[in-house]
């Protein structure tokens, strides 16, 4: 019998899974994209919610229904090697190779930009990210409540200075909103529901799903209808303030190219708007909140990756595993924003259909008894679509020549695939292929029961 929770155990749950979203590389993405879509700012913040927010909502109950102890244990429906091999490239890509990075240059861009201008910028940003990251480095090997505590503290503290802002971009807003950017000017629904992919939030939700489910479970809830339906008032709080923030803020960069004109990214949107409102004081106040923000983040990540790949490798130390990803991140955030921003791009788009096509295979596994053979395809013909929209967007955005063999598939993709042009190519395919083989997989073990039952009879 599970325990009744009041809504407050909900709300608490709800904060804390908040707290473990919401990052500053949150609030850099809306921002941009305010600015680039202008007088279609509505338009694209309701594609970027359903990726932003309604995605990792997703992905939280995906985990609550799997009942799997942990991501690697779900992905391994498909094949061991897959769970493996899938876990791992998400743990870099929300790790390492671009969200630990981000974290740096975002503290950077917001917190130190403003104050040493742009004639200190590269120099600037080695030597900040050299001291965050052997701080980083510091407190991923000497683990202490500090960070905790300084996150409780922290994230009322950053809500707080954050609605101040928004309350005053509405009140008196920095200007007019301006017509869109050409990104903008046509489908900017589709546009937004891509750049929601950024934040990266969908992917962390399967490593962070477990986080929360046990905390319901050490709550007394632990039957898979009370941990989903837990899971499920806990996410709408978390998401609920993660939109909130994302309305607000894409809201601010709208209204800002009057003032500022059209900046490189949202770090500078935000910096110059805390200049606007509040003066320095304000400005110095947003550094330090953003700052250690971006640090208690860093720490978390790097601390997540080296446990996982410890246990992977075990034969590799913990201490050994953080230190190369915390000189791995120094590296690639001297990159700068922007660029960390690109190359991720790609990396998202290969990786995120496969972290969907997961949690929908999630939802109806009963349904086909967990057949191995419904996730090979389903995945498989995912991972067939994801990885040529992967190659295409980095040919895109770096502008190269698709390969020879490429241009075939992408034609034959753009004329055979309903979405494809709206990036929800795979969909369409993966939900025939779970159908076809769901159903196939049905009859085989219905079969397979009507033989076991005659045997028994017979015998």
């Amino acid at each position: 019998m599970d325990n009744k929770l009041p809504f407050s155990k909900y709300f608490v749950v709800g904060v804390m899974l908040f707290a473990l979203f919401f990052g500053a590389g949150n609030l850099i993405f809306p921002a941009s994209l305010g600015q680039s879509a202008g007088t279609n700012v509505w338009m694209a913040v309701l594609g970027f919610l359903i990726t932003g927010i309604g995605l990792p909502f997703l992905g939280i109950l995906a985990m609550g229904v799997s009942g799997s102890k942990n991501l690697q244990e779900l992905a391994s429906r498909v094949h061991p090697i897959y769970g493996v091999v899938f876990t791992a490239v998400l743990y870099l890509t929300i790790g390492p190779f671009f969200a630990a990075p981000r974290t740096g240059a975002v503290a950077y861009d917001i917190g130190i930009a403003p104050f040493v201008g742009e004639s200190f910028g590269q120099a600037g940003l080695i030597v900040f990210t050299l001291l965050f990251f052997v701080v980083t480095l510091w407190f991923s090997l000497n683990p202490a409540k500090i960070v905790d505590n300084v996150g409780k503290i922290l994230s009322p503290g950053i809500l707080i200075l954050l609605a101040v802002l928004l309350v005053m971009v509405f009140v008196k807003p920095l200007g007019s909103i301006e017509a869109p950017q050409a990104s903008y000017a046509n489908g900017s629904f589709v546009k937004g529901f891509m750049e929601g992919y950024n934040t990266m939030d969908a992917l962390a939700s399967l490593v962070f799903g477990i986080i929360v489910i046990n905390a319901i479970r050490a709550m007394g809830v632990t039957s898979t209808r009370g941990v989903l339906m837990a899971s499920a008032k806990s996410g709408i709080v978390a998401t609920g303030f993660l939109g909130l923030i994302y309305v607000g803020v894409a809201y601010l960069g709208a209204t800002s190219i009057n003032q500022f004109g059209l900046l490189e990214t949202g770090g500078q949107i935000l910096g110059k708007s805390a200049s606007y409102y509040f003066g320095t004081a304000g400005t110095v106040m947003l550094s330090i909140i953003i700052i250690l923000a971006c640090l208690t983040t860093s720490i978390g990540l790097i601390t997540a990756c080296g446990e996982y790949f410890n246990t992977l490798f075990p034969k590799v130390s913990y201490k050994v595993w953080v230190i190369f990803f915390s000189t791995l991140s120094f590296g690639i955030a001297n990159f700068g924003l922007a660029n960390i921003i690109n190359y991720s791009i790609p990396v998202l788009m290969f990786l995120y259909p496969l972290a969907v096509a997961l949690m929908l295979l999630t939802f109806v596994s009963k349904f086909f008894n967990h057949a191995r053979m419904v996730y090979v395809a389903a995945i498989g013909v995912t991972f067939l679509i994801s990885i040529i929209d992967g190659l295409k967007t980095f040919c895109a955005l770096f502008g190269l020549e698709y390969f020879g063999w490429m241009k075939p598939i992408v034609s034959f993709y753009e004329k055979s695939l309903p979405l494809y042009n709206e990036g929800l190519g795979w969909l369409i395919p993966v939900i025939v292929a779970i159908v076809v083989t769901g159903a196939i997989a049905h009859v085989q073990k219905t079969s397979e029961n009507r033989i076991q039952n005659n045997t028994e009879k017979a015998a």
